[in-house]
């Protein structure tokens, strides 16, 4: 398996359905992308992931920024 958006083939998985077999959610480990294992082919299957959505690693080593992670609101 490879990540759809990088093509990376280190893939976690993160977490599995309550129900056994019913879906996984997975990570891929270099462009830190999750997908629920039922999601359409266009965000689980590299050939059908939008182009100008794909990575590469010159893309993520080059990226100006990566987002940071707001804090945790308080109630």
């Amino acid at each position: 398996m490879i990540c759809p958006r990088c093509a990376h083939d280190t893939i976690e998985t993160v977490t599995t359905s309550p129900v056994p077999g019913v879906w996984d959610v997975l990570q891929c480990h270099r462009c830190l992308y999750m997908w629920r294992t039922t999601e359409p082919e266009r965000r689980t299957r590299r050939a059908a992931y939008p182009p100008e959505f794909r990575l590469t690693q010159s893309d993520i080593d080059t990226a100006h920024e990566t987002p940071a992670i707001p804090p945790l609101l308080t109630h």
